[in-house]
This record gives structure tokens, sequence and C-alpha cells, in this order.
């Protein structure tokens, strides 16, 4: 009986045992299904177009966190427009380049681009290191298909002309147009438009700045976009110059006549500045002369003041008499009546004439 018991008991642990093994299995089974339905139709393109990727690298992916989607659709791209992993587009490369935050399908569009032109040379490599670099490589090789024009100075730029005077003292209004071309070996790296604005801003200018005349430039605006293209302004820049065309040119205002103006009035008001200068120093050395004339004649002053003082000196110690001191006034009473004479015998002529 008890031999009976453990039977049983064993053969319903095989039970549960065998129950749990199937319901692991089932849900293990139910698990690689939903997996390969999610994966199946991505798996069926990838082998209709020779993508190469198996069932194995969509669940690697899965795995490694990576759009498995976005890889597909970019593998199937490339390999209907003949770049295969010949040219370096290869599945762990594109999974590698979307880990480094990179935008798959805008390489693959460029390179398709670049392969279609015939004329460009441009790997798998440089177009993920351009994308990686923050520039649209897409656009780049776009504009390096078909040349890009860039306004000088730029449209939403404050100032509408580029104004430079030529020697004669004219100022001449520019407006022109840069014809670029990219260059995809130098766009890492390479200045960007603005370097070429500024660039050919500053050719301009002194372009303008070397004519003799501005009738010059007028008559022959080439002249300006020939002394510009001279100089390589689109060295160490992503871009390849193409041409410069002046778009239009406007006569300003006459910048040296106005500056000799100012430089005119600016000698008159230092001329005058000078002038009330001395004007001022030959008023305070008139004073000056003045207030010596007062203290001279205040010493005259005090000098006769102390003659009365001297006489009288000369009273008490007996070195003068009466009789010396009324000789005395008889010679001053006769000088000054010779004074009064002269006076008014010079004032009678003065008047008569």
């Amino acid at each position: 009986m008890q031999n009976f018991v453990e039977i049983a008991l064993l053969a319903d642990w095989w039970t549960n045992l065998m129950i749990i093994g199937m319901l692991a299995v089932t849900l293990v089974m139910l698990i690689i299904i939903g997996i390969f339905a999610f994966y199946f139709r991505l798996w069926i393109q990838s082998i209709w177009t020779g993508a190469g990727i198996t069932i194995f690298d969509l669940l690697g992916m899965s795995f490694r966190n990576v759009n498995a989607k976005m890889i597909v659709r970019g593998k199937i791209m490339a390999v209907q427009a003949g770049l295969g992993d010949s040219s370096g587009i290869t599945t762990k490369a594109l999974e590698a380049h979307y880990l480094a935050g990179g935008n798959v399908p805008q390489v693959i569009k460029a390179m398709i681009a670049a392969n279609k032109a015939k004329t460009i040379q441009l790997t798998f490599r440089e177009a993920t290191a351009i994308d990686l670099a923050g520039r649209d490589v897409l656009e780049a090789v776009q504009t390096s298909v078909y040349p890009k024009v860039i306004d000088c100075p730029p449209r939403n730029a404050k100032r509408t002309s580029l104004d430079a005077m030529a020697k004669n003292g004219i100022q001449l209004k520019v407006k022109a147009r840069v014809t670029v071309r990219a260059n995809l070996q130098r766009l890492i790296g390479g200045a960007t438009e603005e370097t070429i604005i500024g660039r050919v801003g500053e050719g301009i200018v002194s372009a303008i700045g070397s004519a003799e005349t501005h009738s010059d430039v007028l008559e022959n605006p080439d002249l300006i976009s020939k002394a510009v293209l001279s100089r390589r302004l689109d060295a160490n820049t992503a871009f390849e110059i193409v041409s410069i065309d002046i778009a239009d040119i406007d006569v300003g205002e006459n910048i040296g006549a106005r500056l000799q103006a100012d430089q005119a009035e600016a000698d008159t008001q230092v001329a005058r500045a000078r002038a009330e200068g001395r004007r001022a120093m030959a008023v305070a050395e008139e004073r000056e002369n003045l207030a010596e004339i007062e203290n001279a004649r205040s010493a005259v002053v005090d000098a006769e003041s102390e003659v009365p003082k001297a006489i009288s000196e000369a009273f008490r110690s007996g070195r003068l008499s009466i009789m010396d001191y009324y000789s005395l006034r008889n010679v001053q009473a006769d000088t000054d009546m010779r004074k009064s004479i002269a006076h008014s015998s010079g004032t009678g002529t003065t008047s008569n004439k």
C-alpha cells in the first residue's frame, strides 16, 4: 500500500514537471515566433534585395538598441544604387554610425548622389566623418554638383552694400554674388560661408581702394572680380570659388571732399584757438606792464613823501637855512612855470595844425 502511494506521488510530480516544461517550451516558442514575426518582413526585404542582413543580425540589433528598420532600409537603398560592401557600406558600419549618433539615411542619400554624379569622389568614411562633424553631407554633395550662389553682403545683413572709396575720394556701393562649389575633401575643418563672405568683402574694398578714380571701376567692373579672384580667397575653406560677379554698383558721397572740409574746419578752429591764446597772453602782458607802472608810480610817491621829512630834518640839524629853502622854492616855481608855458605852447601848436 505504501509503495503504491509513493508511485502515485512520483507520477504526479513527473506530470507536473512535464506540464511546466511544456509551458516553458510554449512560452519560448511564442517569443521566438513573435520576434520572427516582428523581423520577418525586414528579413524578407533583405533577402529579396540582396542586402545580406540575416535574422540573427536583426536580433543582434535589438540587443544593441539599434533601429533595425533604419539600418535595413539604408542597406537596401545602397544595394539598389549599386553600393555594396565593397564601397564600405556594411551592416556593421551602418550600426556603428548609428550608435555614434549619425544620420544614416542622410549619409546613404549623399553616397548615392555622389555615385550618380560620377564626378565626385566620396568614400563612406568621408561621408560619415562629415555627418558626425555636424555638416549636412547631402547638401554638401548637392552643392558640389550644383554650385551655390552666395550674396555679398548677405540679404539679412544690416548693411545692404559694400562701401569703399577710390583714391579720388568718391564712394562706391557694391553688391556682389559669389558662386561656390563645395570641396568635400576640405569640408571637415574648412571655413564656412561667413569666411567666404568676409574675404570677398575685404577683397572688393581693397580693389576699389586701389583704383585711381571711381570712373575706372564703373567702366570696368571686372577689375574687381579679377583682383579678388587673384587673391585665392577660398584657401582653407570648405568651398571652391567658381566666379565673383558684380551685381550692382552705385556712386555714393564725395567722402574725400567732406574729409577735406572737415579737416579745414578743424584747422580753422585750431588757428582760432591759437590766436585766442596769443591775444590772452598779450592782454595778460599788458596788465602786467600796467601793474609795473602803478608800482613805479607808487614808488615815486613814496620817494616824494620822504622829501618833506628830509627838509625838516635838514632844518633841525642846521644843514639847511631859511634862505636856502626859499631859493629851492623859487627854483621849483620857476621850473613849474617853464613846464606850464611849454605845455600851453605845445597845445596851441597842435590846435593850429
